[in-house]
């Protein structure tokens, strides 16, 4: 599975090309884990990757049951928790949200840049920012379990609106 960032698209950009290959990698990420992608938990990712912006967990709920389905909370939340075990999904705490992971296949310090505008997020890594995390995690003897970093600011169209 190829890298990937997930960058600011604009607003004309055609997003259905880039939720069916995130789909193909997730089932594939998921047969050769032997992890079971269930329909359920295959729709959840797909919202998730339709939105433009972070989705919260009642947001999916809701796009879920506007479909004509009678899913619970708890339902979503199992999904949710699938997909963040995988690798297929980050929590962005900041918002309380979720969105797909454009690396899933990688292990990688998440570096997410959030349009305070438009809310848009964008994916990316840094190599030499992980290293520098890890680097001082050593030095202070802590363990990093969650490297996610969260910056805000506004995207290129945002600020060019003005």
């Amino acid at each position: 599975m190829k890298s990937r960032d997930k960058n600011f698209s604009g607003r004309d950009h055609e997003n259905g090309a880039c939720v069916e290959s995130a789909l193909e990698q997730a089932e594939a990420l998921c047969r050769d884990r032997g992890a079971r992608l269930t329909p359920l938990r295959r729709r959840v990712l797909e919202i998730i990757w339709e939105s433009r912006a972070p989705l919260g967990a009642y947001d999916v709920l809701e796009r879920m049951n506007a479909e004509g389905g009678r899913n619970a909370p708890p339902t979503v939340y199992r999904a949710l928790d699938f997909l963040l075990k995988h690798g297929l999904i980050h929590r962005i705490e900041s918002q309380k949200a979720f969105v797909g992971c454009a690396m899933s296949a990688d292990a990688h310090h998440a570096l997410f840049f959030i349009c305070r505008d438009c809310g848009n997020v964008s994916e990316t890594q840094s190599e030499a920012i992980g290293a520098a995390i890890e680097a001082s995690a050593t030095r202070a003897g802590f363990l990093v379990e969650t490297p996610v970093m969260e910056i805000s600011g506004r995207c290129q169209e945002c600020h060019d609106d003005e």
